[in-house]
């Protein structure tokens, strides 16, 4: 589904659509508000996502105005200081060590394709590391999000908090609202911690914008390609 400027705001008409219509947005409308009580009706509905013997690991941290920009300001600091930024590693790892095809095939495409479309070359280190930063801008996102899970819980909380992120970013597509997922976030987790206030048994898990797509921005006209059902799973006593 490509994306449509005329009926991007608009309320999706059922659950195949606002998934089929999800995308990762990398520009939002600034000045187009997000109410919170929008956001507490998108986290109830996200609420109702599956757990393990319904545990229910995730939390979220939300943020927006003054508290939101703090944030920003703070990770951009570090993000441009070179020996700042060597400071911060991810807390866990999010990516493999070695990458294999079809994974690394696919990885490569999108950059090849987003910086493409911003007419980004190969090598250009400035205009790269700028794109990157729009990351801890939220991409003008007038709501973030930090969601996060205790520390004492496996693997298998991942999994959970993954099934409630899909359920809140379903949920937000529903209203007519975009998303998008950020593990850029992970490095910073400290500076988070302390401007957020995030307890220390928490670990984040990831980061994410909510609000409205701008419709004028080149980047949103990217849809990644999807591997079709032939070629990930596989029929047996049919």
């Amino acid at each position: 589904m490509t994306f449509d400027p005329a009926t991007r705001h608009q309320p999706c008409r059922d659950a195949d659509e606002a998934i089929r219509s999800r995308q990762s947005i990398r520009a939002f409308l600034p000045d187009k508000a997000v109410s919170r009580a929008t956001v507490e009706e998108i986290l109830a509905v996200a609420a109702r996502a599956p757990s393990g013997t319904n545990i229910q690991p995730w939390k979220v941290h939300v943020l927006a105005g003054d508290r939101k920009a703090e944030l920003t300001r703070r990770i951009l600091a570090a993000f441009d200081d070179p020996e700042e930024a060597k400071q911060h590693t991810r807390e866990y790892a999010y990516y493999p060590e070695k990458w294999i095809s079809p994974y690394v095939d696919r990885r490569r495409k999108i950059g090849w394709d987003m910086y493409g479309l911003l007419g980004i070359g190969k090598g250009d280190f400035a205009k790269t590391h700028a794109q990157h930063a729009r990351n801890y801008m939220f991409f003008d996102a007038p709501v973030g999000m930090m969601i996060t899970m205790d520390r004492v819980m496996e693997r298998g909380s991942l999994i959970d908090c993954g099934m409630f992120l899909q359920s809140l970013m379903v949920a937000a597509r529903a209203r007519g609202l975009d998303t998008c997922p950020q593990a850029a976030f992970l490095e910073f987790h400290r500076i988070i911690a302390e401007v957020v206030g995030i307890p220390g048994n928490e670990m984040i898990v990831c980061g994410m914008s909510l609000g409205y797509a701008d419709p004028a921005a080149k980047i949103n006209t990217l849809v990644t390609e999807r591997e079709p059902v032939a070629g990930f799973a596989t029929f047996q006593g049919f």
